[in-house]
């Protein structure tokens, strides 16, 4: 997972590139006036957003200000592994020192345009400047603004760095950019988030020539977004890889992104099969405990009298729950190498008491099926 501790180092010294007007001063100004007790909380700083701004274009001009203003892009840890950190802790960390790397605006984007309302992503690729591709990753975001998909990278939007030191400076070609333009100098990984309905390749964008062949044609990405939306986070992870894989992988940061990927569905799997261990463990230790109740009874002769359907069920529920169990731990997948021995042995114990179960129930359905002297002669030889 090394591209995941890599960070873009950076985004274009474009100080003799001129830019437009700035036409949302007045929302800029606005949020400058932001009480400094409220930046220190995404949710503090969406709510003030809510309050001052109504269209979504205010909005989410409001979040990308609010994050290349006020962020600064840290020098000094740029090559420190953010992989460790989860997505609070390092929203956490950006808030309160104000610093960070791409995945730190990235984050703080996300969840304030999330928590005023605008469905947003992280993306995660890589760049080419002035021809050159980036030999680090990348992240920044993508929204989509008034049913429309635009993208945002608040890492270059906030500056750039010269000789290992950072110069905040606004730069407003990273908001509110068209696909077919970011697509110039930003590469997801995924070719989903390019937002294209003829993506390119990684060779193309390499290149920067587009053949006019196209490998995918009409790549209706919005239907595609919406089946990826309703997947668990591992059957995101495993159609992510399937479709980098469908690309040419180049060696470096794809590869890396790719393996990553493969890594994450395999640990999210076997994470799944995990919980799903457990959760037979406690249903295998409840069937046991019933069971363990019903050789009770049974050694006590069946005292005091039960009906017929209850003395059924104490031993028929057990048995079919020990069956259960055992269906589902041979359908469970890998949990890893570290937690193989203790699935067979989980194994073992539950066909083991199965068959103990069985001989119970089959004693159960004998003994219903006889009268009452018969019933009594079932026990005169129990040990």
């Amino acid at each position: 997972m090394k591209f995941l501790s890599q960070i873009l180092l950076l985004f274009l010294c474009q100080i003799s590139l001129a830019q437009q007007a700035n036409p949302f001063l007045a929302i800029d100004k606005k949020m400058d006036e932001i009480p400094l007790e409220k930046t220190i909380s995404t949710t503090e700083i969406a709510n003030y957003i809510t309050s001052n701004f109504k269209s979504e274009s205010e909005k989410v001009r409001a979040v990308f200000y609010w994050t290349a203003s006020n962020i600064s892009y840290d020098v000094v840890n740029m090559n420190e592994p953010n992989f460790v950190y989860s997505s609070e802790e390092k929203i956490a960390n950006a808030l309160k020192n104000k610093t960070g790397v791409c995945i730190h605006y990235a984050e703080v984007f996300n969840e304030i345009a999330n928590k005023i309302g605008l469905k947003t992503f992280i993306i995660h690729g890589y760049t080419k400047q002035n021809g050159v591709i980036a030999s680090t990753s990348h992240a920044w975001n993508a929204s989509r603004i008034d049913g429309k998909w635009f993208l945002f990278d608040p890492t270059w939007g906030s500056g750039y760095v010269h000789n290992e030191k950072f110069y905040k400076k606004l730069n407003n070609n990273y908001f509110k950019v068209l696909p077919s333009k970011m697509i110039q100098s930003h590469m997801p990984f995924d070719y989903l988030w390019q937002f294209l309905s003829n993506p390119i390749t990684n060779g193309e964008f390499y290149s920067g020539k587009v053949s006019n062949e196209r490998w995918i044609s009409n790549y209706d990405f919005e239907k595609e977004m919406a089946i990826y939306e309703k997947l668990s986070t591992e059957e995101k992870a495993f159609e992510t890889s399937k479709r980098i894989e469908k690309i040419v992988i180049l060696p470096g940061l794809i590869n890396d992104y790719f393996l990553h990927k493969k890594e994450e569905f395999t640990v999210l799997r076997q994470n799944r099969n995990v919980e799903k261990f457990n959760n037979i463990v406690t249903e295998y230790n409840e069937a046991i405990s019933a069971m363990n109740d019903f050789i009770l009874y049974r050694n006590k002769k069946f005292k005091p009298v039960f009906s017929d359907d209850i003395i059924s069920d104490m031993i028929k529920i057990p048995y079919e729950k020990l069956k259960k169990c055992k269906m589902e731990i041979n359908n469970l997948g890998s949990m890893g190498k570290e937690n193989q021995s203790g699935l067979n042995k989980l194994l073992m114990e539950v066909s083991q008491n199965v068959k103990i179960a069985e001989e119970h129930y089959k004693f159960v359905e004998d003994y219903l099926g006889k009268n009452k002297i018969g019933r009594k002669l079932m026990f005169t030889n129990l040990r």
